[in-house]
Order: C-alpha cells, then sequence, then structure tokens
C-alpha cells in the first residue's frame, strides 16, 4: 500500500552494484497475536506508527503440515492440554483474515502471511496480497 518507492527500480546507484533507495521493512507478527485478532490489530498499529512497510502472518493447514502424533501429544497453553488445541487457538481462519485484510487497507500498511503449505498458498490468493512468502519449512510442492 506504500506507493512512495519503487520495489527494487528505484535505485541509488548501478554500478558497481544497484542499490535500491529503499529498503522493505516488514514487521513479523506470525503468531505473537495470540489468536486475537484484537492483539492483531494493535500489532498492526505499532509496525505503521514506526515506520514499517507490511505486516507478515503465518498461514498453515493443521493436518498438512503436523503430524497426528505430534497434533494429539500434550503440551499444556491457554488452548488445552494438546499440541492440536495450541495451534488450534493461534492459527487465523477466514473470518480473521477478512479483518485483518480490511483493517490493514484502512490503516494503510500491506499485509502478508508465509503460507506452510499449498492450501494455505491457496486461501492467501483470494486477498491478492502484494507480497508472497512461502514457509521455510514448506514442502517442494508449495513452491510449485
Amino acid at each position: 500500500m506504500n506507493d512512495d518507492f519503487a520495489f527494487a527500480t528505484d535505485l541509488i546507484q548501478t554500478d558497481p552494484w544497484p542499490i535500491a533507495r529503499h529498503a522493505l521493512v516488514i514487521a513479523e507478527i506470525g503468531i505473537n497475536h495470540n489468536g486475537d485478532v484484537k492483539i492483531a490489530k494493535q500489532l498492526i498499529d505499532l509496525a505503521k506508527q514506526t515506520g514499517c512497510d507490511a505486516v507478515k502472518f503465518q498461514k498453515r493447514t493443521l493436518d498438512i503440515v503436523y503430524t497426528k502424533e505430534l497434533l494429539d501429544s500434550l503440551r499444556e497453553s491457554p488452548w488445552g492440554t494438546t499440541q492440536r488445541q495450541q495451534k488450534e487457538g493461534l492459527e487465523f481462519g477466514q473470518a480473521e483474515y477478512d479483518e485483518i485484510d480490511a483493517y490493514c487497507r484502512a490503516v494503510g500498511i500491506d499485509w502478508f502471511a508465509s503460507a506452510w503449505d499449498v492450501p494455505s498458498q491457496l486461501f492467501l490468493r483470494q486477498y491478492k496480497l502484494k507480497y508472497n512468502k512461502i514457509a521455510s519449512p514448506c514442502s517442494p510442492t508449495c513452491r510449485s
């Protein structure tokens, strides 16, 4: 949403190597919203106030990314006693991302999410995001 610069084309110099006039500054929100859109909005506001160009979340399909054994394993958290309950508590769905999308547009900051699997990549496409981050642990099938 910040059109004050042309990403990677507005250069200070070209020789001996290209140097962009503006470095893209991204605030990593990830899952630090603790499953709460209100907290996510506060983090978005802080990123905007401090001059960030974009905020980044994470999106994953739990049953694809994690094994049943891991999801069924014990883990005490505010959301329950299993890994699944904890991860479900932190995962935003359609309603939350719709709200984040509308909020970021209103505030004037770009947003995107690193997708951990193909269905998450497809899910994020509906928002016509400016940036796309494939999560580091994503399998090679995510990259096709």
